[in-house]
């Protein structure tokens, strides 16, 4: 089917299935283009909790169909490509967690949202890259454990100097690639032009950011700014803004790196094939495991997440 046809179709299986389609912002515009809800991962998470559709259908990886799943256990959670992951998802062992924990009880574990269901149930608390220096400042314990993200950490870490906290060796393998050098030229070439940058970056090139947030921040900072914004985070964003406000110029940072490949993953024809049964996955959670992981993200909405 051509394109057009391809996107019709299933707007009809959709409606004739009861499938609500999740889409994660770094998706395809054409993707975006079907889904029903957009957003950052736990936003979708979260607007599930609210929707009467029994299936909902997730475009983007998998540690973000298990958070859904982990929410709304009564919901039937298909992710459209079933090997597209999140590599630093699964960077650390849930094991080693385990052990740090014993060799010191008086640290707290903080995962960043970006993990999978068996690593969060190691763990105390969750963030998101929106909510970690609230939820962090907001924890009794001094001594936390951040994981995977280093970057990330590390920019909570120099926002929080009264917190000990203690970083491993996790990143976005995307997002890591970002050099100075990528944005120096650019700043040449767009005077004047602000940096919106996500905080998975290395810290040399967050020093150069005049912005540094989540995706929806950066979104909301874009259309918040009347000048050109120079985007450093995964090629989605920009293409949706350019795409969506078509008078103003949204410069994407590193096009050849800021790709993520498991996102690319989900097509048109995989949403089809996935709502007509032929090449979904649904995720299953043990109950035991859920009810686990799903603590630390309970621990994040008390302190405000």
């Amino acid at each position: 089917m051509r394109k057009e046809e391809l996107k019709q179709a299933i707007q009809e299986e959709k409606q004739k299935r009861g499938v609500t389609v999740l889409a994660h912002t770094y998706q395809e515009p054409d993707v975006i283009d079907i889904a029903d809800v957009t957003g950052d991962s736990f936003a979708l998470a979260q607007a599930v909790q609210s929707l009467s559709a029994e299936t909902v259908l997730l475009c983007g990886v998998r540690f973000m169909a298990e958070t859904v799943k982990m929410l709304s256990p009564e919901k039937r959670v298909l992710i459209s490509h079933k090997s597209a992951t999140c590599p630093m998802a699964e960077q650390i062992a849930p094991q080693r967690v385990a052990v740090f924990k014993k060799e010191h009880p008086d640290y707290a574990v903080c995962a960043y949202i970006n993990t999978t269901a068996a690593l969060k149930a190691e763990c105390d608390v969750c963030v998101t890259s929106s909510s970690a220096v609230k939820i962090l400042s907001r924890m009794p314990e001094k001594n936390i454990l951040f994981i995977p993200d280093r970057n990330l950490g590390g920019f909570v870490k120099s926002k929080l100097p009264e917190k000990n906290i203690v970083l491993w060796d996790g990143f976005c393998p995307v997002h890591q690639q970002v050099t100075p050098a990528d944005l120096l030229p650019l700043k040449e070439t767009y005077p004047g032009a602000r940096i919106a940058m996500h905080p998975e970056c290395p810290k040399e090139a967050l020093a150069l950011a005049d912005m540094v947030g989540s995706t929806s921040a950066i979104m909301e900072y874009c259309l918040q700014e009347t000048g050109d914004v120079i985007i450093v985070t995964e090629r989605g964003v920009a293409d949706y803004l350019n795409r969506e406000y078509p008078n103003r110029r949204f410069i994407q940072a590193a096009p050849e790196k800021l790709i993520c490949a498991d996102m690319k993953k989900t097509t048109l024809q995989g949403v089809y094939d996935a709502l007509t049964g032929a090449g979904s996955c649904e995720i299953d959670l043990p109950e035991p495991l859920r009810l686990r992981a799903r603590k630390p993200i309970d621990r994040m909405l008390e302190y405000g997440g």
